[in-house]
């Protein structure tokens, strides 16, 4: 199993849009994977069309009544297993707390014996709260979108000052790799976010792979689709196939 946390400090950078290829392009290769919806938007268990109206009935449930992550998980359309969200997972940093065996709840669960097989893909809020921090705790690797602006860069130097300053805890580099997204090469502040990019962040921890602006990429989720069953053949499916590709030589999907 591999554990994938996809994770900005900024919203609108193509995190739900990554987390939601990621599972379908993995799903696409004949394996079924785990997505864990842990915003309270769900916008991501919205586009799987997993909706469950009691909050007992999503990842609300696994982490206020120790319900199992198997018993709220839904198979969708896509081939890939979901673990929705609600919008009581926004009150559940006052009812939890920060400590360390609530910040690890995940990791123990998606790490235990009996765990749900195959790859895990973790779509987080924009902020370091319980949430976020329980997906960072249980994940293999913090994939950073940014998408090609200024102010999503500003939200990844955010979280890499935050991986950061959790490293005395891990005793060790946590892995991350940034990924630019909504990316035009006819737009100079693509080649600038790029170039800075390239400069702030370790060479080796920005992926190669682009995901390029694209009309049926950005249209799909209000179909209620994943970019390879909207538009196989398109510049969008083309590039998760590549992120999936890249990811897969890299060892964080196994």
């Amino acid at each position: 199993m591999t554990i994938v946390a996809v994770f900005n400090q900024k919203g609108g950078v193509g995190k739900t849009t990554t987390a939601l290829n990621l599972l379908a392009g993995i799903a696409k290769r004949g394996r079924r994977p785990l997505g864990i919806d842990l915003d309270p938007q769900a916008h991501l268990s919205h586009v799987f069309g997993v909706q469950p109206r009691l909050a007992d009935d999503t990842v609300f449930g696994f982490f206020a009544r120790q319900r199992p992550l198997a018993e709220i998980a839904t198979i969708s359309q896509s081939g890939v297993a979901i673990c929705p969200a609600h919008m009581e997972l926004a009150k559940l940093d006052a009812m939890l707390g920060k400590g360390v065996n609530v910040v690890t709840r995940l990791r123990h669960a998606l790490r235990a014996p009996d765990a749900m097989p195959g790859p895990v893909v973790i779509d987080c809020c924009p902020l370091l709260n319980v949430l976020s921090l329980n997906a960072i705790f249980a994940c293999d690797v913090v994939l950073v979108p940014v998408s090609a602006d200024y102010l999503a860069l500003q939200g990844a130097k955010e979280v890499e000052r935050a991986l950061n300053a959790l490293e005395p805890v891990f005793k060790q580099r946590l892995p991350r790799r940034y990924l630019i997204t909504r990316f035009d090469m006819r737009r100079k502040m693509s080649a600038e976010v790029m170039a800075e990019v390239n400069e702030v962040f370790r060479p080796d921890e920005v992926l190669v792979t682009r995901i390029r602006e694209n009309v049926k990429l950005a249209e799909s989720p209000a179909e209620g689709l994943d970019v390879f069953r909207h538009a196989p053949d398109s510049r969008g499916a083309h590039d998760y196939a590549t992120l999936i590709d890249e990811l897969v030589g890299a060892g964080f999907i196994r």
